[in-house]
């Protein structure tokens, strides 16, 4: 009986730790990389599917994260998760998940930290891997089955140029702002003004080889543009 009662025990301790880590962005150490949502059911990003009027191309209709599509451009709701460039659903991507300094050689860190890094190289790996993001079967793509991250050449095809035809688009895309990488602080705001950021699946080449492409807009542009792939930024998937 006694045996019986301390196995119960043990069982009713290891389902509170599986709790509490989803609960507030951590997950339980494991010999492979975890999956990780940032909502306290740890429950998918519901996959719907919309048609680009323009390309033809399918995309999901919300961010990662995100438990709506937009109904305008500041619904909180519909801004989901914010991913540095290349890392998994580890639990780093959570606004709220704890942050942690220096960079990592590893391509799945093994924490659910998001990694501060203010060195010139501005990644939170190091040496830099390019194949993280790419294509449907990168080492780290974070979107559900069938899904992957866009390119910068998929994204510049849609023609959205400015902040309001990115939420007026089928996009539907809202001003979820961003993560910095050298303080961990999430802001919706950059230069003085409310702000999203995408990332793409395409590293950046020249003067800016450190960096990545996301899209970016605010009210009145929208524009691809190399930064740090150790900022936290959205992700919104294409179907492959």
């Amino acid at each position: 009986m006694k045996k019986i009662l301390a196995l119960a025990f043990l069982l009713t301790c290891y389902e509170a730790r599986t709790v509490y880590s989803q609960q507030f962005g951590g997950y339980l150490k494991s010999t492979s990389p975890r999956i990780l949502n940032c909502n306290p059911e740890n429950l998918e990003t519901l996959v719907v599917e919309v048609t680009s009027p323009i390309t033809g191309e399918k995309w999901m209709d919300r961010n990662l994260g995100a438990s709506q599509k937009a109904i305008s451009s500041s619904d909180p709701l519909a801004y989901g998760d914010l991913y540095q460039w290349g890392r998994g659903r580890d639990g780093h991507q959570c606004r709220d998940s704890r942050t942690r300094s220096g960079s990592t050689s590893l391509d799945h860190p093994g924490h659910d930290r998001f990694i501060l890094e203010t060195t010139a190289l501005d990644d939170w790996r190091n040496p830099q891997n390019n194949l993280l993001w790419q294509g449907l079967n990168g080492i780290n793509n974070p979107c559900p089955a069938g899904f992957r991250i866009p390119t910068k050449q998929e994204f510049d095809n849609e023609n959205i140029n400015t902040g309001a035809s990115a939420f007026n688009s089928f996009l539907k895309l809202p001003y979820s702002g961003w993560r910095n990488n050298t303080n961990g602080e999430v802001s919706l705001i950059a230069e003085g003004t409310s702000y999203g950021f995408v990332w793409t699946s395409t590293v950046s080449g020249g003067t800016s080889t450190n960096d990545a492409e996301a899209f970016a807009y605010y009210s009145t542009r929208a524009y691809l543009n190399p930064y740090a792939r150790a900022r936290g930024y959205s992700v919104r998937c294409i179907k492959n």
